[in-house]
């Protein structure tokens, strides 16, 4: 919607609506029917999520740098939420009867060089790379008076104590990252998509979704996490369905997480 002067005007602020558990099961049957839909779709953006990871593993493999691959492909997801905005467009598409086609997607996406979703994607990769320093740090912090014996070869020196206790001690920092994260993204970015809102409210506005329904969101939370690291165990070939397959659910999630404001 347009103003006088030709400005885009900006877009109510969505009320956030209660959530149950019987919207995760929806949204994820919904996710599975959109990928149905378009599997094309939802394959390309697959492969290329998965053969993200699989170039970042192997650029760290091939620079002696093993120690960096663990944090980094570990921390590899929180670039999730912007990678699928194809896909939520997609299921807007969808959702609307609408047509499309891979010129159109890419097109939808490039547009969005204008507006917040640039502004939003930048906060994700600043983030997933403080997590991969953080996660060097703690590195040196546990390890860096080790005999760093096999190190750039072999993980095996994670089974000593004191891998082990950087592994715990890593493991509990991530979550809360990764819970942070999540929490600020989980809607934000199909709200921006779809609506003109600075990136600042969009992320207050995920926020607040979290902290309505606290449950559901924790619920949502765990099954993308447990899809996730699943299908990152064979060579990361399980993202190749798992991701689309998320990222049109999250649409649907977004959708039942907030109330319109003409609604």
């Amino acid at each position: 919607m347009t103003d006088a002067s030709g400005h885009i005007a900006p877009s109510a602020v969505p009320a956030v609506a209660e959530m149950h558990l019987s919207d995760l099961r929806a949204a994820l049957a919904s996710g599975w029917r959109d990928f149905r839909r378009a599997p094309a779709m939802g394959l390309f953006f697959g492969v290329f999520y998965a053969l993200g990871g699989l170039l970042i593993y192997w650029l760290m493999f091939r620079a002696g740098e093993i120690w960096w691959a663990l944090p980094v492909t570990v921390g590899f997801p929180l670039l999730g939420p912007f990678a699928a905005a194809g896909l939520y467009e997609i299921s807007h598409r969808l959702e609307q009867g609408q047509g499309w086609t891979i010129r159109e997607i890419l097109g939808v996406i490039w547009r969005q060089r204008n507006r917040q979703l640039p502004s939003m994607a930048w906060v994700i990769i600043v983030y997933f790379l403080f997590w991969s320093f953080f996660a060097h740090m703690l590195f040196a912090l546990f390890l860096g008076r080790m005999t760093l014996v096999n190190v750039s070869t072999s993980y095996a020196f994670l089974l000593e104590p004191q891998g082990l206790l950087m592994l715990a001690v890593g493991s509990a920092f991530g979550a809360i990252f990764a819970t942070i994260l999540f929490a600020i993204t989980v809607v934000s970015l199909p709200l921006l998509l779809d609506k003109e809102l600075d990136y600042v409210t969009a992320m207050i506005t995920s926020f607040s979704v979290v902290l309505r329904n606290p449950g559901v969101m924790l619920s949502w939370g765990v099954i993308i996490a447990v899809l996730t690291f699943a299908a990152m165990i064979p060579a990361f070939l399980g993202l190749i369905v798992v991701f689309p397959m998320l990222g049109h659910a999250t649409w649907h999630i977004y959708r039942r997480a907030l109330v319109p404001a003409d609604a």
